[in-house]
């Protein structure tokens, strides 16, 4: 019992122990040098050693959370371990071990798509790093204001798109045809300008375009600062809820010493 007492510390993302910590960073090297291969066209010998280890502490990590599955879900001890392999985030852990099933047993083939599932252990990133981890908790948490901030968001995209489409009739001079040649493209141009992105493949040249797309921008920059203030400070709280929840744990364990 204590030995897997110790792997659920180990596999906490809220544990501060060292060796929890130790894990973690290994697991992000193991991800690190497991997309390495995809920066490359060419496959050396190098890279074939590099992801059969990242591959393999993938496996090892992938067996010890289904030991203590029943440790850590709300279920009863036999549906938590029969439940696990279905969560998203197992599904994606044996996503990302298939391409090292196929490098330690040629005849298992994947065909083309071995190296795009390697892309998913990119996603693994979100458990062993804190801090996306906390994004992760914040969006979760304010779901349903960021819902509905990208609601107005889109809804403004539509509404901008639908004035510049039906104002901006002039013939563009370089291609002898409309600006915006269908509804797309003009959705395609508010959402650059709401974003303040601005590729410049498309912009308006008569003057009532110009004029919309001035208050586009102006209005655009209010609603995209809106997310970043929320993200912002539910970031804020949840580190301190995460420093108290630390402190009382250390107090704790102070009194049961």
């Amino acid at each position: 019992m204590k030995v897997r007492d110790t792997i659920v510390d180990l596999l906490s993302t809220k544990s501060h122990s060292k060796p929890s910590r130790i894990y973690d960073w290994v697991m992000l090297m193991a991800i690190v040098i497991g997309i390495m291969p995809l920066m490359f066209r060419s496959h050396t010998k190098l890279f074939w050693y590099l992801d059969l280890i990242s591959g393999l502490c993938f496996i090892v990590d992938y067996v010890l959370r289904w030991a203590v599955a029943d440790r850590r879900s709300r279920h009863g001890r036999l549906m938590g371990f029969l439940t696990y392999p279905f969560t998203p985030m197992a599904i994606i852990d044996l996503l990302s071990i298939l391409p090292t099933l196929n490098l330690i047993a040629p005849a298992f083939k994947l065909m083309r798509v071995s190296r795009l599932l390697k892309l998913l252990r990119i996603i693994k990133f979100i458990r062993y790093y804190e801090p996306l981890e906390i994004i992760l908790a914040v969006i979760r948490r304010q779901g349903r204001i960021l819902w509905t901030v990208c609601s107005l968001a889109l809804f403004y995209i539509f509404i901008t798109a639908l004035i510049m489409f039906n104002a901006e009739e002039d013939i563009n001079p370089e291609t002898g045809e409309y600006l915006f040649r269908n509804f797309f493209d003009a959705f395609y141009w508010a959402a650059c300008t709401l974003t303040t992105v601005g590729y410049g493949d498309l912009y308006p040249i008569s003057n009532i375009g110009r004029a919309i797309s001035i208050m586009s921008s102006i209005v655009g920059i209010a609603i995209i600062a809106l997310p970043s203030g929320i993200v912002t400070a539910g970031y804020m709280a949840e580190l301190e809820n995460r420093r108290k929840n630390g402190n009382n744990e250390k107090e704790e364990e102070k009194k049961g010493e």
